[in-house]
């Protein structure tokens, strides 16, 4: 039953469903969808740790920075690295997307997405970074169940769904069944891994020093996990580490293909060792729902072709699935009551109810 009070603070709030990620951090405002979708950087003096900028300009900043400012990303692997600065990038977000508002108050609601496989330690800091950021109430959702949530699927039924969610820190496998994870997986290799991948091949091969932005360029152009009908090609710009000098390398998509080879086959065996915990009645009912594929990462070519081909299931790429984690997010803060059961609790009192420390 909704509380009277936060009932009448609800029409004067704006509930919000965060997918605080690696890479980007997405904001879904209830009743307006999704509001902010922005790289998830904060620049900071060196000495004072003063914020100077957060979101997309702080990414302008990465490499270009004098000596005493520095660009960085809070989050590693999808947890916190930096408490501080994290509770900041929050409250950037937070009060933007409350920025409407004409009154200073009251605090919203937030829902904020965790990998599956993050400790008790960890849930909190993001509980306590939420709070300290402006949340009247924080509520944690584990990241594959959002994404479920936000791709459309039906994850109260009682029929197996299962979905891929690759972000930039973590990649997470689930299989859901009557509102609950039956089996999961997180490992801590995603886009940010693909991105290395091409840096170092391109050292190997090439001698070539290119930047985390350049081998992102170059994976979302021409990346691939599977033949492409056309192969592709774009221009690779970085130092030469031999004469110091720029330089710019003509890589094909074939190249690029075999220098994510390694990670794609990480997370290809992980989806794998999760089909084979999975019980066979759940497994009849994937074969007839396929498998869902989730988050940024999802939208790297050819990756649902070879996810099928590995698993002789069909596998197909959520609806603007890199949005999928904030959307499922904020689909529970609209139906709370119904969905609260697929909140996470970090004690033993019942499942998705708020908490503190």
């Amino acid at each position: 039953m909704i509380n009277p009070i936060d009932a009448f603070l609800g029409l004067f709030s704006l509930d919000i469903g965060i997918d605080l990620g690696t890479a980007n951090t997405l904001v879904y405002v209830k009743g307006k969808g999704i509001v902010i979708n922005e790289p998830s950087w904060v620049a900071i003096e060196r000495k004072t740790r003063r914020v100077l900028a957060i979101g997309a300009e702080a990414k302008e900043m990465v490499g270009r920075t004098p000596v005493n400012i520095v660009a960085i990303r809070p989050l590693r692997d999808g947890v916190i690295s930096e408490f501080d600065i994290t509770q900041a990038m929050l409250d950037y977000f937070i009060k933007k997307a409350h920025s409407q508002m004409l009154l200073p108050f009251p605090r919203p609601r937030v829902v904020v997405g965790i990998p599956s496989g993050v400790t008790e330690v960890e849930k909190r800091a993001v509980y306590d970074a939420t709070i300290s950021a402006g949340a009247r109430e924080a509520f944690l959702i584990e990241e594959p169940m959002a994404a479920a949530i936000g791709a459309g699927m039906p994850v109260t039924e009682a029929r197996g769904i299962m979905i891929v969610d690759i972000g930039g820190g973590t990649t997470e496998v689930g299989v859901f069944c009557l509102g609950g994870i039956v089996v999961s997986r997180s490992l801590r290799v995603a886009g940010d891994e693909l991105d290395e991948d091409i840096i170092q091949y391109a050292r190997q091969k090439y001698n070539l020093f290119v930047g985390e932005r350049m081998a992102e360029q170059v994976k979302m152009k021409i990346g691939s996990a599977y033949s492409l009908d056309e192969e592709l090609t774009m221009a690779m710009r970085g130092r030469n580490l031999v004469t110091g000098l720029p330089e710019a390398v003509e890589v094909s998509s074939i190249e690029v293909r075999e220098a994510l080879s390694g990670s794609l086959s990480i997370i290809l065996d992980v989806i794998r060792e999760t089909l084979d915990e999975t019980p066979p009645e759940l497994v009849s009912d994937l074969m007839e729902t396929g498998i869902c594929l989730a988050g940024g990462g999802a939208q790297l070519k050819g990756l649902a072709q070879r996810v099928s081909e590995e698993t002789n299931m069909r596998a197909w790429v959520a609806e603007d699935s890199m949005t999928c984690v904030a959307r499922g997010a904020g689909k529970v803060l609209e139906d709370l009551d119904e969905l609260r059961e697929v909140l996470v609790s970090t004690d033993d009192r019942r499942p998705g109810r708020s908490y503190t420390f």
